[in-house]
């Protein structure tokens, strides 16, 4: 048997034994002391987290009664946005990649590419609607005369988009930007819907609203370490530098991942695509040595992937094991692109947030990217 598969086998044996060393400290993590979590979360990030299910089903309602523009031909579709407002495109494109026959585009940058033009349907997506690099493309979207439809809970972005003559979609969710997921990802997707570009997701978006639901019986606070994925993964995560690999579907979930430990966990994070990094990043392995037990490799699995992305991802996780990382897996729920999409994304949304209360952290706050707006201003 080659050393890898020996190694892989090793890893699972260890992982069942409540002597191991992951065992012990997931068993030690003081997850389920509900008065510290209450006491760390002062903007109760876990509230939005548990209330994701029926926040997809509002944006989605909301979304029926806004006004639609007066669409002139559309060839592509461009969506700006930054940080937690822009992961709603990146979402999107994903999940329509097999079915809108326009390209969809998310652009995160100060510039536009060079096709922006009149048939271009430009999608603002700003929570504060004051987002420097948003408000910039936006203006040079105008420019272009491109069609425009901004989604904001106001701001500057709102007022810039009617006075141009674009259509300015508001809605009312207080969080923080990366909680208001529900609304930057299927507020343009309705929007797609009911312009005739794609077919009607409601059926999905009640069955991903379900799933959801279904999975929060695990995942949820209330549910201990010892039978708690979410939190036991934490637990496996802390002290750790972590590394996030999917393939489509999931390669946008993968960087919401990355995004969540960062801003939820305050933890360092990053993550690669399949089948690409199979073509430099797994050559990387071998140093520097000291990190390797120090990092954490988690793959995000789906049944929509494409076969062999399948088998590149249980090849690579072996390899990965038999060089000395820590590893797990995260298997997708539901039987549509959406359920899946967002039941792994879910999972992460509540790992960060554990990851936040292991370290005695407040997962709401974000000092850093608050101290660089002010810089920049």
């Amino acid at each position: 048997m080659p050393a890898t598969e020996r190694a892989y086998l090793r890893y699972n044996e260890e992982w069942q034994s409540p002597g191991s060393l992951d065992w012990n400290r997931k068993q030690a993590l003081n997850l389920d002391d509900h008065a510290q979590i209450e006491r760390l979360d002062s903007g109760n990030m876990l509230g939005h987290i548990d209330g994701l299910p029926e926040q997809l089903l509002a944006a989605w309602k909301h979304a029926l009664d806004l006004p639609l523009p007066e669409s002139g031909g559309v060839s592509n579709i461009v969506i700006l946005g930054m940080g937690g407002s822009a992961i709603g495109g990146s979402l999107l494109r994903s999940l329509l990649a097999a079915e809108c026959p326009a390209p969809i585009l998310s652009n995160r940058d100060y510039e536009l590419p060079a096709f922006v033009g009149p048939d271009t349907l430009v999608i603002a997506s700003s929570y504060s609607g004051n987002t420097e690099e948003t408000l910039a493309t936006l203006a040079a979207a105008q420019q272009r005369d491109a069609q425009i439809v901004s989604i904001s809970s106001g701001g500057k972005i709102a007022e810039l988009t009617a006075e141009s003559g674009g259509l300015a979609w508001r809605f009312d969710y207080e969080s923080p930007p990366r909680a208001a997921l529900g609304y930057s990802l299927l507020l343009p997707l309705r929007l797609l819907c009911r312009l005739g570009m794609v077919r009607d997701f409601s059926a999905d978006v009640e069955k991903a609203a379900q799933v959801l639901r279904q999975q929060q019986a695990r995942l949820a606070s209330q549910s201990p370490v010892s039978s708690n994925p979410a939190k036991r993964l934490a637990g496996q995560m802390l002290d750790r530098l972590v590394l996030i690999f999917a393939a489509d579907p999931l390669t946008p979930v993968a960087r919401r991942w990355r995004g969540q430990i960062a801003e939820n966990g305050k933890a360092w994070a990053q993550f690669e695509q399949l089948p690409e990094m199979n073509h430099n990043a797994v050559v990387g392995l071998e140093h520097p040595e000291v990190l390797i037990d120090r990092t954490f490799a988690l793959f995000l699995e789906s049944s929509l992937a494409h076969p062999r992305n399948q088998r590149r991802a249980e090849l690579t996780r072996r390899m990965f094991i038999g060089a000395g990382f820590n590893s797990d897996t995260v298997h997708t729920r539901g039987e549509s692109r959406l359920a899946q999409m967002l039941s792994a994304l879910h999972f992460g949304d509540y790992v960060s947030f554990y990851l936040a209360i292991a370290y005695g952290v407040d997962p709401s706050p974000v000092q850093p990217i608050t101290w660089l707006k002010e810089q920049l201003s």
